[in-house]
């Protein structure tokens, strides 16, 4: 049998729960946000609730398009000039501290370690920390690496030879979420962060605009998930951070996604841990760092992105299986045998194309079932051979975006499906483009801005005074954030839709996860 997916044979087992049988009978009305999203996540077999509140498991399917994911990262990172690298998970409190802002910003989500040893209470008959064994200095299991990568790269940076710096890890991080949600919020996340050294701000505003450059394009052009490139606002940009850029995704609901942020951090850090380098003359400065990541997060994206009440739509060139092929058995046991040849003689052709395939087999299930369950769990494409099939040397394939079902010959199917799989992964960016497009709407004031906020929901460009002031009172009124300043965004001149104040460009508003 062939399976060269990266899932093998466990792949088969995902399947068999309530959740994915409850998802699949269930009316098309049922499928919505936030509900269906949780439902789909654990019907498909991607991730379920551990026993550890906010945190989750992330099972094997799921983790499979991580895995993909970071290989296409990795690649695209090292091409630029990175290095991986691992850092520790535990991080003094003290090292917080010395960024003052940085704190602030992630007081209230730390994970602190006080003890190094438990001890059995007999009375209570509960584990407790050991009073005997408590720390001098607590830990915070960290939040993110700047702290302790900075105090590092005071050691490792000494002259200009030594920069630019460029380093990423890819790591897990705590961050005590108060309302989790599968792969969008959860207590520990799975993530890449990069952290860079440079001789300039000039460098350094390069390599995060740059990074930003990377992630736009891994969005858009693998996952089919078409961003907004823009710069936070001084209220929402990122704890110790001179500037935040970001990407930002619609999601089907009308709500917005952060999906990718990169910080310019100016001399904060290192002046922070005394990172200092002397240049080509002799002169002793501080350096200009840069800091970008992104998470699990985006398999949450790319769910509430391509889906529908059949279930989800994976982009192929993330997909861990982009095509399954599903033997029909005929009734004489000879028949059957040919079937079964053929099928894997199509698999491993596939597999020579560089095509993730895998065949199914099972004879507890029928093919209409089988048909259902890939369906749920977004294969892009279904190839299905019976004796029909066998006999006219054809394969019968049906597209997971469109439903379409043609007939074709198995040879050129062979030479036609990495240009079928392009047209279904352009297919999604358009949709998902589209779809964008129409709930974008431009707003004048702020009566049609509530409005919108309350009904329909989207991305709304309109004018800002700049102020925090005016931000906040947005948000409380209409639960609206600015989610960016649009990079290279037209300038236009105009009046702030709240206080009246002059404007000069538009931001992007919308409601956000």
């Amino acid at each position: 049998m062939c399976v060269p997916s990266p899932l093998q044979g466990i792949s088969y087992l995902l399947f068999l729960s309530s959740e994915h049988l409850n998802f699949m009978k269930a009316p098309k009305k049922d499928f919505a946000y936030p509900a269906g999203y949780s439902e789909l996540i654990k019907a498909a077999g991607l991730a379920e609730h551990s026993s550890v509140r906010g945190c989750m498991i992330i099972k094997p399917y799921g983790f499979a398009l991580w895995e993909n994911m970071k290989a296409i990262l990795d690649k695209a990172f090292k091409q630029k000039g990175h290095v991986n690298a691992y850092f520790p998970l535990l991080i003094p409190t003290s090292y917080l501290s010395k960024e003052a802002s940085h704190i602030q910003g992630f007081a209230k989500e730390c994970a602190v370690v006080t003890h190094y040893r438990v001890a059995y209470d007999a009375k209570s008959e509960t584990i407790v920390p050991d009073v005997d064994a408590k720390l001098q200095e607590p830990l915070v299991i960290r939040p993110t690496s700047e702290t302790i990568i900075w105090q590092s790269y005071k050691n490792w940076i000494n002259s200009y030879r030594d920069l630019p710096l460029r380093i990423n890890q890819w790591a897990n991080v705590v961050r005590w979420e108060m309302r989790p949600r599968l792969f969008l919020r959860t207590a520990e996340i799975l993530w890449q962060e990069g952290h860079t050294a440079h001789a300039s701000a000039e460098e350094a505003e390069q390599e995060a605009l740059g990074m930003l450059e990377v992630y736009a394009d891994f969005m858009e052009k693998t996952l089919a998930i078409p961003v907004v490139k823009g710069k936070k606002t001084l209220h929402e940009r990122f704890s110790g951070a001179e500037t935040t850029y970001t990407l930002e995704a619609l999601m089907q609901d009308g709500k917005a996604l952060q999906a990718g942020t990169s910080h310019f951090l100016g001399q904060n850090f290192a002046k922070a841990f005394e990172v200092k380098f002397t240049n080509q003359k002799g002169v002793m400065n501080y350096v200009w760092g840069t800091s970008w990541g992104l998470t699990t997060r985006l398999i949450g994206a790319m769910v509430m992105m391509h889906s529908d009440e059949k279930g989800l739509l994976l982009p192929p060139k993330i997909a861990p299986i982009q095509v399954v092929i599903i033997p029909i058995p005929a009734r004489e046991e000879a028949s059957s045998k040919l079937i079964a040849a053929e099928a894997n003689l199509l698999c491993e052709a596939l597999a020579k194309r560089g095509i993730r395939a895998k065949i199914d087999d099972r004879d507890s299930y029928r093919p209409g079932w089988k048909f259902a369950e890939y369906e749920l769990q977004g294969i892009p494409l279904r190839a299905v051979i019976g004796l029909k099939e066998v006999m006219g040397k054809e394969v019968t394939l049906v597209r997971r975006d469109s439903g379409e079902r043609v007939v074709q010959g198995v040879d050129d199917f062979l030479d036609s499906v990495d240009a079928r799989l392009d047209e279904i992964q352009g297919a999604l960016y358009q949709r998902a483009l589209g779809f964008r497009k129409r709930q974008t709407v431009y707003v004048d004031d702020y009566a049609t801005f509530k409005q919108v906020m309350k009904t329909q929901r989207g991305f709304v460009m309109a004018h800002w005074d700049g102020t925090t002031e005016t931000e906040q009172k947005i948000n409380q009124d209409t639960q609206a954030t600015i989610r960016c300043i649009p990079l290279n965004g037209p300038e236009e001149n105009g009046k702030c839709i709240y206080s009246g104040r002059p404007s000069g460009q538009r931001v992007l508003f919308a409601q956000a996860y």
